[in-house]
């Protein structure tokens, strides 16, 4: 007898896995190196379902898809064992999303908010910056009691490397776990790697904690599991997919949840990432797991190569749970803020045929080149959301409609300082206490900073704060040589 995932084990000692039960034959796939094995070979069953090692025993170390570590650090004492594959937990069990789940991005934040125990997808071509907004997310979660999984499939192992690099460099691995199957690993470690990194977070999760897992992608799992599934000689779907491809992914993101306070409060949150070939989101594994995910985060290739980081699509880009999940004040600055960039858009394409704008779509494009430049932030510096409802509250107020677009950042980081060191106990105020609503002050506090902000001169002339471009300000400037001249 032998049962679905039951581990056998050939003559050389390697283990495979069974995926196919008949009634005379059994398809196993090998977990590992297959050359010692041969024909008429006994294989004996070990009565063992796959498990992985779980628990805080395994935080700060690098596993594979087994649960073996491979970071050279020895074994790790004092986890326990738990299936790969368990049943997501039923609907009885949930509770609706009501916790932020902070990722310290502004555009994200602001616009498509994620709850905890929410699933958000974050979708995009080839470097577009996915993996970089997963790694921001679990660096914004230090000392916010979050623990992180980190799910590397079908990455060089140069990228795994530098990913941990990363976390280690910014003290997160101190709560991270990172569950790695490169690209040179055979195929059942990349279809197995999220279900296992799902093990170790749902371990969290039924304690009581908070966990995040991020699969770093679904794509190439997909991509495993179809070549196992043609070995198999199961029948093949649409693009050679076997018809339970769907499952695949709706068993594994099904088992992120919020728990009733029955089951203990715990959450587990996914970030799954999906890789799209030209911007098509309307292909086969990008449409499933659309359809199983509690909303995206479309990242387009056109915003990324012009200067827009990180390049979220606003017009794509939804949460259908997160909204729930916001705090209030961030609730109250970022009402608008989807809908003037939206807005924007369609003004900037408009402008680029060159026709004469209305002062009010003027004033519209104005506002949305200056937001555009205050979503904008650097790599792997997550800003506390407290500061984030500063910066957007100026944003979206009209405090900035008149600073050059060039100094909108280094306007952001001044208010920002002035905040911290001036106005420290409003921020903690906004930090403290999520259902409260924006300061009534602070609208003082930004207007009398503005106030003493310089724009910066361009060229020895002062930049005149009407003039809304570099290009005007240096126009100016040109003009004011000939006149000398």
């Amino acid at each position: 007898d032998c049962a679905v995932n039951e581990l056998l084990e050939f003559e050389d000692g390697s283990v495979g896995l069974a995926l196919n039960l008949d009634e005379d034959s059994i398809g196993v796939v090998v977990l590992g190196n297959a050359d010692g094995i041969e024909e008429q070979q006994t294989v004996k069953a070990t009565g063992r379902i796959l498990s992985v090692p779980v628990g805080d025993a395994m935080l700060g170390r690098v596993v594979n898809a087994l649960g073996v570590p491979i970071d050279g650090k020895g074994e790790i004492v004092g986890a326990i064992m738990r299936r790969v594959e368990v049943q997501a937990p039923g609907i009885m069990g949930r509770k609706p999303v009501h916790e932020p789940l902070q990722t310290g991005i502004k555009s994200i934040d602001a616009m498509t908010p994620i709850g905890r125990g929410q699933r958000e997808l974050i979708i995009g071509d080839r470097k577009t910056g996915k993996t970089t907004i997963a790694i921001d997310t679990i660096i914004n979660q230090k000392g916010l009691g979050v623990k992180c999984i980190y799910v590397a499939v079908g990455q060089k192992g140069s990228t795994v490397a530098q990913t941990v690099e990363t976390l280690r460099k910014y003290g997160a691995m101190e709560y991270t776990v990172v569950v790695a199957a490169p690209a040179s690993d055979p195929a059942p470690f990349k279809y197995l790697a999220p279900y296992a990194g799902c093990a170790i977070g749902q371990q969290w999760m039924e304690t009581s904690e908070h966990a995040l897992i991020v699969y770093d992608d679904l794509s190439k799992q997909a991509e495993a599991y179809r070549q196992i599934s043609l070995l198999l000689r199961r029948p093949p779907g649409r693009e050679a997919y076997p018809g339970d491809v769907f499952y695949l992914h709706s068993r594994l993101l099904e088992r992120a949840a919020k728990l009733s306070d029955e089951r203990g409060a715990g959450s587990l949150t996914a970030l799954p990432v999906i890789e799209t070939k030209a911007g098509d989101v309307s292909a086969y594994i990008p449409t499933n797991v659309i359809s199983i995910t509690d909303g995206q985060v479309y990242l387009q290739d056109n915003l990324f190569k012009s200067g827009v980081r990180p390049a979220v699509d606003v017009g794509i880009s939804v949460s259908r749970v997160g909204g729930a999940a916001q705090i209030k004040a961030m609730k109250s600055v970022s009402g608008t803020l989807k809908l003037d960039l939206a807005q924007f858009r369609e003004l900037e394409a408009f402008a680029t045929f060159g026709s004469e704008l209305d002062a009010i779509s003027k004033a519209q494009l104005e506002r949305g080149y200056r937001l555009v430049e205050l979503l904008k932030q650097p790599l792997n510096s997550p800003m506390p959301v407290e500061e984030q409802v500063v910066s957007i509250f100026a944003g979206t107020k009209g405090y900035l409609d008149d600073v050059p677009v060039p100094d909108v950042r280094r306007f952001e980081q001044e208010l920002l300082e002035h905040m911290r060191s001036r106005n420290g106990s409003m921020l903690a105020g906004i930090r403290q206490n999520p259902k409260a609503d924006v300061p009534a002050d602070l609208a003082g506090v930004v207007a009398a900073f503005k106030k003493s902000f310089t724009p910066t001169p361009v060229g020895g002339v002062e930049a005149d704060p009407t003039k809304t471009s570099a290009g005007e300000v240096g126009e100016a400037a040109s003009k004011k040589t000939l006149a000398t001249e």
